[in-house]
């Protein structure tokens, strides 16, 4: 027996069957949404999606877990007061950290969709994002974007439309590098490229400047061949052999002890000589001799060159000063006891 429909269920009964769908029943059937009970709300389903191409250059989104790299940002005009960006290849969503190259300042952006739609820049920001990073009227900047996992109450933040607090100052010294992966990347060569310029225009000054055609005249040193008569100076080179005894006075140190042999030359008394020096070696003590004047004569080991004997002081002063004048400045006056 079929009942009517007014009458199959009373109102009380459906308020109570709902009731218990609510509290024990499956909440699929009841159309409400699945929410994870730990880690964030709404960043699911995580979406890939397929190859697009912006001016002719083909973008393949990926998920990169450790992604990293520098390049250009520019401001959207979409976004408003968000905290929010747009990425050619990651997760959307995803959480990155962006570093203004040239401040070091860093913030947490949340990427929720493709782009920039109109370039090939690394990444596009929100209004909002742009203000937090410092680039208020600025077209682009210079940045790094590196993929992150903050904590839920971060990513609550930003989904809320609000900013995440600012992280920590990047370091110049990393800044730096960071830059010349960028310049490199860009083939962009900086300041020695201005620096050249200078020191090359001036030597091209200087070239006309210089008097190079005066330097022809340098032929008058021509008459200069009076060189020939260097042969001259040979007589002297011929001399130098005979200086080098004078370059032995090392030995003539020695002497002190030559005042004995000089006891036994059979010298007479009251008379004086002069020691020109003492040489090891004959042929030096020889030319010594022809040299001052004197004679060569062998005591021990040494060749001892000496003149006189002189019968007064007077003469013997004469004598030293002859030899001194030939070159001998270590030559002395000896009297014989």
């Amino acid at each position: 027996m079929r009942l009517p429909v007014s009458r199959a269920l009373p109102l009380a009964a459906l308020v109570f069957l709902n009731a218990c769908m609510g509290s024990g029943g499956d909440a699929r059937l009841s159309g409400a949404p699945v929410v994870p009970k730990n880690g964030p709300a709404a960043d699911y389903p995580i979406v890939v999606g397929a190859p697009y191409v912006v001016n002719g250059t083909t973008f393949t989104p990926v998920d990169t877990m450790n992604y990293d790299a520098v390049g250009r940002a520019i401001v959207s005009p979409d976004g408003g007061s968000a905290v929010s960006g747009a990425h050619h290849t990651l997760p959307l969503p995803s959480y990155v950290e962006v570093t203004a190259l040239d401040s070091g300042r860093t913030i947490l952006v949340r990427v929720e969709r493709r782009g920039p739609m109109n370039g090939t820049q690394l990444i596009e920001l929100s209004p909002g994002a742009a203000a937090q990073l410092g680039m208020a009227g600025t077209a682009q900047a210079a940045v790094r974007v590196r993929r992150v996992n903050p904590v839920e109450p971060e990513r609550a933040l930003l989904r809320a439309g609000q900013s995440a607090p600012a992280r920590m100052d990047t370091p110049k010294s990393l800044l730096t590098v960071l830059q010349r992966k960028l310049d490199a990347q860009e083939g962009v060569v900086r300041a020695p490229v201005q620096a050249d310029p200078e020191p090359a225009t001036t030597p091209k000054v200087d070239q006309p400047a210089q008097a190079q055609p005066a330097t022809p005249a340098k032929p008058k040193p021509e008459p200069k061949k009076p060189e020939p008569k260097k042969p001259a100076p040979t007589k002297p080179e011929a001399k130098k052999p005979e200086t080098k005894p004078a370059e032995a006075p090392k030995p003539a140190v020695q002497p002190p002890a030559e005042p004995k042999p000089a006891a036994k030359e059979p010298a007479k008394p009251g008379r004086f000589m002069v020691q020109v020096g003492a040489y090891s070696n004959k042929a030096n003590a020889d030319a010594a001799a022809r040299k001052s004047g004197g004679a060569a004569n062998q005591s021990g080991k040494l060749w001892s060159v000496r003149m006189g004997p002189f019968a007064s002081e007077a003469d013997a002063k004469a004598a030293l000063a002859k030899a001194r004048a030939a070159g001998y400045s270590d030559a002395r006056i000896l009297r014989a006891n």
